[in-house]
């Protein structure tokens, strides 16, 4: 057992104080009993620590090296992903999982309890399958142990190079599958979660309208009965027009119409829907995956969430090319990219919680859904996803309850009052430190060295 007690604490009730959080063995809360003595570890302020709901660990190696402009006036995402190709050629199972290691111990320190792995890259350079076809996937859940941080591992389901069923080509193939293939890669996941060291879930990711053919969405997602599915879904204007090119519809407006969305589906990014997309999208109980700061630094345009948020719609926030891994700046950022598209403040606030305080409990709430996930919130029975902040600073000004969060997410962005955060139970970061940043740090370094030279 471990025994934490909370000075304050955000609880599904509401803000509680002097509160004692037992964990058991299990890794679960044992029990949440506010108005308690000290005992135990102490933390000024205990909060559930949210999902990172959509990432790709490997993209984190090319933070900093996609930020000049190239021959192409219009520098996009499709220019970055032509860098990102190019950088594919070179990666190795080794590399991978040195970097994954790096990508979930900096969400653990940035206040993540968990994280949700959108993993496409399967085969050697050229599309080589590796003899074991769930090599790296193997590497994902290594890389989650060695960093203590829950696993939902989402293999991703990739068919063809475009919406017009054209081959891959490039770097593209080494996400190369077929469903028979994906299914046997599907089977050898899951062994290799079964052997890790965690409590890891499994779910499929189509990886969208253009890579995955539509008449496969039923049979992958069956793959994993009841489990999570997440589908990139109408980042860029250019994906939409593909669409409608050749589906007839947008790509919400299909997904809505012609596959079984609902409370187990997760659609990332959604950045340019009609007002009907929006609505439907909200009223049917999936999840929208919010990547703000990713969505920003390519240019993909701002997500409609005062409208989403009226319609009753759940989202998260995830990491995606973890150029910078930063749960409170991606809630500061959807929050400002609110104000910027419609010259207002505090846009996704209501008239009994703040903005910081609606924020942080829809990324909690929202993030637990789409990783499959019984967490986001302290409450006995719960996975102990919790995250310990310092209210002593120049940041939280010793501030309480709805003003704490505002000042955390809008002043300091989690900087410097970050001290503990347990991921199912595992108390991984300690004093604003992860327990094992000796061990993973140089070896992401060396890897990032290799990488330097070869490309």
């Amino acid at each position: 057992m471990q025994h934490v007690h909370a000075r304050q604490a955000l609880t599904p009730e509401g803000w509680a104080e002097d509160v004692a959080i037992t964990i058991g063995e299990d890794g679960r809360i044992a029990s949440v009993r506010p108005g308690a003595a000290p005992d135990g570890h102490v933390a000024d302020l205990v909060l559930p620590a949210p999902v990172n709901l959509h990432s790709h660990s490997f993209q984190r190696a090319m933070s900093g090296l996609t930020e000049t402009r190239g021959t192409d006036p219009e520098d996009s995402f499709w220019t970055w992903r032509r860098l990102m190709y190019r950088f594919l050629e070179v990666l190795t199972p080794e590399h991978v999982e040195a970097i994954a290691a790096e990508v979930f111990m900096e969400s653990l320190e940035a206040g993540y309890g968990a994280i949700a792995e959108f993993h496409y890259l399967h085969h050697g350079p050229g599309g080589m399958p590796y003899a074991d076809v769930g090599e790296m996937s193997g590497r994902i859940v290594r890389a989650a142990g060695t960093a203590g941080i829950a696993l939902t591992l989402l293999p991703v389901y990739y068919a063809r190079g475009g919406a017009d069923g054209r081959d891959l080509q490039g770097g593209q193939r080494r996400f190369g599958t077929d469903a028979d293939r994906f299914a046997a890669l599907i089977d050898a996941a899951r062994v290799h979660l079964h052997a890790g060291d965690g409590a890891y879930v499994l779910g499929v990711a189509p990886h969208s309208l253009r890579a995955a053919d539509p008449a496969d969405l039923g049979k992958i997602a069956d793959l994993v009965p009841g489990g999570p599915v997440h589908i990139h879904v109408a980042e860029q204007t250019a994906e939409v027009d593909e669409i409608v090119a050749h589906l007839g519809a947008r790509p919400v407006e299909w997904l809505l119409g012609n596959a079984e969305i609902g409370a187990r589906w997760c659609l990332i990014h959604a950045t340019h829907m009609s007002e009907k997309e929006t609505s439907g999208l909200a009223k049917s109980g999936a999840v929208s995956g919010l990547c703000p700061i990713t969505e920003a630094n390519l240019g993909d345009g701002i997500f409609n969430g005062a409208a989403f948020q009226d319609a009753g719609g759940r989202y998260g926030v995830g990491s995606d090319s973890n150029v910078h891994i930063a749960l409170f700046e991606e809630l500061a950022m959807l929050e400002y990219s609110q104000r910027l598209h419609r010259r207002r403040r505090a846009v996704l606030a209501t008239p009994d919680r703040s903005t910081g305080r609606v924020l942080f409990e829809a990324a909690a709430g929202g993030g637990a859904q789409a990783a499959a996930r019984d967490a986001g919130a302290i409450r006995a029975g719960a996975q102990a996803d919790l995250l310990g902040l310092g209210t002593d600073n120049e940041w939280i000004c010793a501030r309480s309850g709805d003003a704490a969060l505002d000042s955390l997410i809008f002043g300091g962005h989690g900087r410097g009052c970050i001290r503990d955060v347990w991921s199912g139970g595992r108390h991984v970061v300690q004093d604003g430190r992860h327990i094992a940043r000796d061990r993973i740090v140089p070896a992401f370094r060396k890897a990032v060295a290799a990488l330097a030279q070869a490309i």
